[in-house]
């Protein structure tokens, strides 16, 4: 990118705190006002006052609408968003590479195939969830034991992550190949496009606390985080246990990874662009990149997600519009900045 702020450790403005704080809540409010039966926002105010102090009338299709059906996708959205925006922030500062993604250690690849294995077996959507989420941490695990040396330095973690990677796809392309064509090979194909149409708070019961911890470690490990890039021998100069922080950062953001694709299929882009805007804002320091890629993350998502269900009769995947919308942007950057910094 650009030349940024300072990489030194520092502090977010009011207003931009404040603004990172609206941003999601705004997004939300709109998400629950849209779509095919919209409704007003003086409904949704009151609608919330009557959940904090019953009394005030809004009809039961209203309720259900709120809080039934838009309320847990607008949470899973949420999550999503943040829990990828932050994982893509920490595998590019731990790769020192500006295209480093969420699914770099085959993460996805492999809750993409533990997914798509149980549709294929009948699976119910917390048979779905549950088997992706397992063979999601599974590809983790097995990057990290593939990975050369003891040390598993990033270069050899990268190398291992895409060969598990590979393999995982083409278990996925198998279990497609096994598929029923009629009746299952159908629902496979839809689940790996990525959609949040499923959200339900069952869903979010099985996949939001692993996010949740990731992310509560992630930031309570912020101002550790910008030694990422740094030589074994420069973070032990600082006192830091870089092998332990490294480590740390891997499982957080694979498990964030994992849960994210679990709940909702694989959508890309997002831990790429969201991340890259806000270094472009905020700089390369994790005490302002992190918290920002989380607030923006969560209410992005929750854009592209209301565009998935509104802009056409039939909802649109959501990881169509994150690569229409991604693609064009990382195209303007390389046309304007000559070089990528982390």
């Amino acid at each position: 990118m650009k030349k940024h702020k300072s990489d030194m450790p520092g502090r977010f403005k009011i207003y931009e705190l404040a603004a990172l704080i609206l941003f999601p809540a705004v997004c939300a409010l709109l998400a629950l006002s849209a779509g095919r039966f919209s409704v007003p926002v003086t409904d949704i105010i009151y609608s919330v006052l009557n959940k904090l102090s019953p009394g005030f009338e809004t009809g039961e299709q209203t309720e259900i609408v709120l809080w039934t059906m838009r309320f847990p996708r607008i949470l899973m959205a949420m999550l999503v968003g943040a829990g990828l925006s932050a994982a893509g922030c920490i595998f590019q500062s731990l790769f020192s590479n500006p295209l480093a993604t969420p699914d770099t250690l085959g993460v996805a690849s492999g809750s993409s195939f533990g997914a798509a294995l149980a549709l294929l077996l009948g699976g119910n959507l917390i048979a779905v969830e549950g088997s992706a989420l397992f063979f999601g941490l599974s590809a983790m695990a097995l990057t990290w034991l593939s990975a050369r040396g003891g040390g598993r330095d990033k270069v050899s973690i990268v190398l291992a992550g895409i060969v598990i990677s590979s393999l995982f796809s083409a278990l996925v392309s198998f279990v497609k190949f096994a598929a029923d064509t009629e009746s299952e090979l159908p629902s496979i194909t839809y689940w790996l496009m990525g959609s949040l149409s499923s959200a339900g708070y069952n869903t979010l019961a099985l996949g939001a606390p692993l996010i949740i911890a990731g992310l509560a470690v992630l930031f309570m490990l912020r101002w550790r985080l910008n030694t990422l890039p740094l030589t074994d021998d420069e973070a032990a100069s600082m006192g830091i246990n870089i092998k332990a922080l490294r480590i740390t950062c891997i499982v957080c953001a694979s498990a964030i990874t994992a849960a994210s694709v679990s709940m909702c299929g694989p959508v890309g882009w997002v831990g790429l662009l969201v991340p890259h805007i806000c270094r472009m804002k905020f700089g390369s320091s994790h005490v302002c990149l992190l918290p920002a890629s989380i607030f923006i993350g969560a209410g992005f998502m929750v854009l592209v997600d209301t565009a998935a269900r509104t802009v056409s009769p039939s909802e649109i995947p959501v990881s169509i519009l994150t690569a229409m919308l991604g693609a064009p942007f990382f195209i303007a950057l390389m046309r304007r900045d000559r070089g990528w910094t982390i």
